[in-house]
């Protein structure tokens, strides 16, 4: 089994001159955690998930305190609002994770769990050549543990 055979395709993509806007209701539209962000040539150009939106500890320069950013900015007591409402209209290209762990469409399921494992990453898009075609979250590996079995997965059945 391949990468091929357990990515969830077609991925969703967006340029990193995108809107942080545009690409959070790409990401509400679809019910996905993250987008693939390709650059002007349709190549993988980086990363974007949903923890990008939230607030991330920071460390104060030459000194042992941390506080909360978001989209760059120190949060303040008040005023949260603002800062969502100016990062609107600024680039996905800003904020995503350039570094990414990629899989190629024909690594075997022991390099895709491997690489999940390794990295500690929920979802590992696959490229052909620099194009991203496909990721693979562990949602995906959940369903293996049904496929072949015959049986439609049901819900609300405990220990069925």
């Amino acid at each position: 089994m391949n990468a091929r055979d357990i990515m969830t395709h077609p991925v969703q993509t967006v340029r990193e001159d995108c809107t942080l806007e545009i690409a959070a209701r790409t990401m509400l539209e679809h019910n996905i955690g993250c987008l693939l962000v390709t650059d002007a040539k349709g190549e993988l150009a980086g990363i974007v998930t949903e923890s990008d939106f939230a607030a991330k500890e920071k460390s104060v320069p030459f000194t042992m305190y941390r506080f909360p950013q978001v989209f760059g900015e120190w949060l303040p007591k008040d005023g949260v609002e603002k800062i969502y409402a100016a990062a609107r209209s600024r680039c996905v290209g800003e904020f995503m994770s350039r570094e990414v762990e990629c899989l190629d469409v024909d690594d075997n399921l022991e390099t895709v769990i491997g690489k999940m494992q390794r990295t500690g990453f929920h979802r590992l898009p696959v490229v052909a050549g620099r194009v991203p075609v496909g990721i693979i979250a562990r949602y995906d590996l959940l369903r293996l543990m049904v496929a072949g079995d015959g049986a439609p997965a049901v819900g609300n059945q405990i220990g069925a």
